[in-house]
């Protein structure tokens, strides 16, 4: 005997589940380092945007610019935009990795730089060889990441303005120049407003507990309610 009223809200119970579900669940999908076209010291691209955030325009003036400062001075720079990275993964283990997987040897890597910026988060990281963080150091690329893109893309977002930035001002120091520093971001407190790596994976690791846990809970009562029938009315049953 199947109560048919049962039926009915089970059937509208998945539903509901299956919206909840829909709306927790990003609907993009993740970027992997193979999901990346398979690069090398020489080759001739210099923009991947997997996230279609970059214009043509922006993309050509950037890669007509790092294609010049390869040829002068054998310094290569590739800038990687993402739409986002693998549940558990930080945006500094991705760098790696692909930076590791494009250069695989310490003489591949010397002349290469390697900057990555994930969409969701707006989380970005740079890698750097031997010989180029001579010129690029430390506290120049940290200022690149934290100061050069964060500053645009806390502004609204701007994605465009951010490769074209930080291309000028990592072109310009692997050139031998001085370094031109981020741009003019006296009104605008970056440590407060901008969230850094952690803190966003941690929101993505809080979100996929709460899913984990709400289905942990969810599939026993389905199945109990499912033999025992659902206590809440509706005592017609049908034949």
């Amino acid at each position: 005997m199947i109560r048919v009223n049962t039926m009915k809200r089970l059937l509208s119970f998945f539903c509901i589940v299956v919206l909840a579900l829909g709306m927790l669940v990003p609907p993009s999908l993740a970027t992997g380092i193979y999901d990346l076209p398979p690069l090398s010291a020489g080759d001739s691209t210099w923009v991947v945007d997997q996230a279609d955030t970059i214009s043509r325009a922006n993309e050509a003036k950037v890669s007509s610019d790092l294609k010049k400062l390869a040829s002068s001075t054998g310094n290569e720079v590739r800038m990687v935009v993402i739409r986002r990275l693998d549940f558990g993964q930080t945006i500094n283990q991705f760098a790696d990795e692909l930076f590791n997987k494009w250069y695989p040897t310490p003489e591949a890597k010397e002349h290469q730089t390697l900057l990555v910026i994930d969409t969701l988060t707006n989380a970005t990281a740079i890698r750097t060889g031997e010989k180029a963080q001579k010129l690029l150091n430390d506290d120049i690329a940290d200022s690149v990441v934290s100061e050069t893109v964060a500053v645009p893309l806390k502004e609204g977002a701007k994605y465009n303005q951010a490769v074209l930035d930080a291309s000028r001002r990592v072109s310009a120091v692997l050139s031998g120049q001085p370094d031109p520093g981020p741009p003019d971001a006296q009104e605008i407190n970056i440590e407060s407003t901008f969230t850094s790596a952690e803190e966003t994976n941690d929101t993505s690791a809080s979100i996929w507990v709460i899913v984990f846990l709400f289905f942990a809970t969810l599939i026993p009562m389905v199945t109990y309610f499912w033999y025992v029938g659902f206590p809440w009315g509706g005592g017609e049953e049908e034949e």
